[in-house]
Parts: structure tokens; C-alpha cells; sequence
């Protein structure tokens, strides 16, 4: 086969060099990919929005399958674009439809699904520019701290967690009245504040049937201790060691199954991943939210986990026949540790020169934002690389993993000394 993937991320260089493990993948075309896809597949210059020039392409290389890393194409209706058209609609998008994809493009749209399908969810409601002093005054209703979402794609920024009742109606006017998150704000969904433990379940489904792969937990802030402003992830760990075989029972048949009965009872074709941001309460979970893709960079722990070959799994979604196939799981456990640019996730320079790849050892280094430039490979990005290990257990992946970030640099070179510290 040959197949397309969309992407330069560090979710997508695991998902390519999953990929082209298979004897099914012919050829792997990644766009625009980075400088890690490009050593392993053939890296296409091409925006993942511009669905005329994938057209083009598609049908120039005879490409016969497409998988969507980013949730920006599916939120566009990628997928709609493929099956309506005369030319595309017998590629398969692994991916879901538009309707699908409001499940992470409105958060508003996800818990209204979460609520009509009585799947566990945080008390909410919804403003705009009009309503923003009924805003104010439902924040006076819930106990600190205070959860303020922006409706739409705010590229896993637009979340403020807030503990002053004063601030939260400031930032509360910010978003909605100063755009503080573009359009993405317009609309704010307001959330009662739960506390526990977070952690990510991923589901892989064909719209009918499901697998579910295995669980992580990623960290999202900034600095060590949870401190600091909100990333788009600073390393990961699979399994999750406190999730028993109870609560993922109770994960399985209260969340995962009214999910995918939720597709099917609304009519919204869905064939591709669901990544449900659960927290655990009193060992009670409850979802926070839904993505409609992998996470990143849960993706560069939970990929090397899976032993089953990847693009079977992918054609068993596009031929719903999910339920053909065993899933196969490597029991060692992964952890990854992101490596981010000097500033991130504010300010940061790029073209940074990276040294060291070639000694790395025992560890799986995937590149989430970089390039090759004049035969360097040099940072493209706010999370640069990623470093993946495998161990008996958790404390023993990470140890392989920040030896081997000792062999790397680049220049204002950032990354947490803490990944996995509160599983301890």
C-alpha cells in the first residue's frame, strides 16, 4: 500500500515509524513531517488544510489510504471532503467525520453529547459576548478553583484554571470580550472544578466496534511540580500504574461504551481514534474532555506499546471490521520525556542546531519540531524532540530515558527532571 499521513509532530513520527514496520506499507509519504519522518519515509511539502492540493496528490501517487494526525484537517471534514468526492471516496481517511470532530472543535457540542448520552461529566454552562455578566454570576455559584474553557481549537492552550474569584471574571472578560484566544473564545464554557488524577484512555473505533489501547498519563505543565503555564504536553507514561482492572471496568462501561452507542445513536460517522481526557475522583472517572485524535505526547508511549502490525489495525477501521483483529500489547512499560526550545510555550527561537542523535542508545528518539537544514538537523518548534524508553516499570524507562538525554543539546535546550515522579 501506499499511504499518506498528515502531520510533522512527534504523534506522527511514532505513527510513521509504527508504519513502516508493516509489510502492508509500501510507501509512507508524510506531510510536511519533520526531520525524523524523513529519515524512515518520503516527507511531502503540503498543508494538511489544503485539501485540493492532497486531492492532486493523492490520485498523482495512487495513494490508498489516508491517516489524519492533527485535529485541524478532521474539525475542516477532511474525511467529508474524501467521501464526497467522486475521485476519493473509495480512500479511505482514518479519521473522523466533520460531525465527529465538533467533539474536540466545540467543547460546548462535546457536553451537550456527554450529557444527552449520561456519560460522567463536571457541571457547565456556556457564555458568550452578550452573556458575559451571566458569566460572572455563575462563577459565583461554584467553589474555587475556577475552569474556564474556550469553546473552540485553542492548540491545548485555551484553559485557565483559576483560583481568585475576581481574576476568573477578569480572564472571564478577556476571552469572551478581548478575544484573548482569537475566535476560539467567542464562547467560553465554565466548568465545576474537579480533583483527582489525570489520565488519558485512548480508543481506536470503526464506528461500531472498538479497541482499547493503553492507557497513559502526560504532564502538562511547564515546570516541575505542575507548575507554570499550560504545554502541549512534557512527557508521558504508559500504563497509568494506579489504574486496576476495576476502575478500568468502570472506564470501559460507563465512558467508552456509551461513547461509541453515542456515534451510532446520533448518526455521526466516526473511524478513527477518541482520546478521552478523564479524571479520576475517589476512584470514580469522569471525562474532562474529548479529543478526536491521539495524543501528543501520550501517541510516542502508547504507539511503541502495540504489538499488533498498525496499518492492519487502520484498514480493519476503514472495512469496520474491528472486531476481527486481537489486540496485542508489549506489558514492558514506556515513558517519553519532551525536550523543549529555551521560552516555550511562550516566546522561543528556532534553527537551533541538535547534536548528539547519533549516540543515542537503548531509547527512541522522535522528533516533534524539527528540520533538516543545510544536513542539520535544527529545532522547528516549541517541543523539539521526545525521548522514548522501555522498561520492567516505569521508574526504570525513565532512567533509560534522561541518561540518554544527556547525550543531546541544543541551544537553551528545556525538559522536566520530575516525568513520572508522582507515580512514585
Amino acid at each position: 500500500m501506499t499511504i499518506l499521513l498528515l502531520g510533522s509532530g512527534g504523534r506522527e513520527h511514532a505513527f510513521a515509524w509504527k508504519m513502516v514496520q508493516s509489510p502492508l506499507c509500501e510507501t509512507l509519504f508524510v506531510a510536511p513531517g519533520n526531520a525524523g519522518t524523513a529519515t524512515i519515509a518520503t516527507n511531502v511539502a503540503m498543508s494538511i488544510t489544503d485539501f485540493e492540493a492532497i486531492k492532486t496528490f493523492v490520485i498523482q501517487e495512487k495513494v490508498s489510504m489516508v491517516v489524519v494526525g492533527p485535529e485541524d484537517p478532521l474539525v475542516k471534514g477532511i474525511y467529508d471532503f474524501f467521501l464526497n468526492d467522486a475521485d476519493l471516496k473509495n480512500v479511505p481517511v482514518i479519521g473522523p467525520s466533520k460531525l465527529g470532530a465538533q467533539l474536540e472543535g466545540s467543547k460546548e457540542f462535546a457536553k451537550e453529547f456527554l450529557i444527552r448520552h449520561k456519560i460522567p461529566t463536571a457541571a457547565y454552562d456556556s457564555f458568550t459576548g452578550e452573556t458575559v455578566e451571566n458569566g460572572c454570576q455563575f462563577l459565583e455559584t461554584l467553589q474555587p478553583p475556577y475552569v474556564l474553557k474556550a469553546d473552540g481549537l485553542a492548540a491545548g492552550k485555551g484553559v485557565l484554571i483559576i483560583q481568585d474569584l475576581a481574576e476568573a471574571k477578569e480572564e472571564l472578560r478577556n476571552m469572551l470580550v478581548h478575544q484573548k484566544f482569537g475566535a476560539a473564545s467567542a464562547k467560553v464554557v465554565i466548568e465545576e472544578f474537579l480533583d483527582g488524577i489525570e489520565l488519558s484512555c485512548f480508543v481506536l473505533t470503526d464506528g461500531k466496534n472498538y479497541k482499547i489501547l493503553p492507557t497513559a498519563k502526560d504532564y502538562k505543565r511547564i515546570g516541575e511540580g505542575d507548575t507554570g503555564l499550560n504545554t502541549g504536553g512534557m512527557g508521558a507514561v504508559s500504563p497509568v500504574p494506579y489504574v486496576d482492572a476495576v476502575l478500568m471496568e468502570k472506564i470501559e462501561t460507563r465512558i467508552v461504551k456509551p461513547t461509541i452507542a453515542g456515534f451510532q445513536k446520533d448518526g455521526i460517522p466516526y473511524k478513527g481514534f477518541v482520546f478521552i481526557g478523564l479524571i479520576n475522583v475517589n476512584n470514580e472517572p469522569i471525562v474532562i474532555e474529548y479529543n478526536v485524535r491521539m495524543g501528543d505526547p501520550e501517541t510516542e508511549v502508547v504507539i511503541p506499546r502495540l504489538k499488533t502490525d498498525l496499518v492492519q489495525l487502520f484498514l480493519a477501521v476503514a472495512n469496520e471490521k474491528l472486531d476481527q483483529i486481537t489486540l496485542e500489547i508489549d506489558e514492558r512499560s514506556a515513558t517519553t520525556v519532551m525536550l523543549t526550545s529555551g521560552g516555550y510555550p511562550e516566546n522561543f527561537e528556532k534553527g537551533k542546531i541538535i547534536s548528539g542523535l547519533e549516540n543515542i542508545e537503548d531509547s527512541i528518539v522522535f522528533h516533534a519540531g524539527t528540520k533538516l537544514d543545510n544536513g542539520n538537523v535544527v529545532s522547528n518548534g516549541g517541543r523539539v524532540l521526545a525521548v522514548t524508553s522501555y522498561g520492567n516499570n516505569f521508574e526504570e524507562a525513565i532512567k533509560k530515558s534522561y541518561q540518554n538525554i544527556g547525550k543531546l543539546s541544543f541551544d537553551k535546550m528545556y525538559f522536566r527532571k520530575d516525568i513520572g515522579n508522582d507515580l512514585k
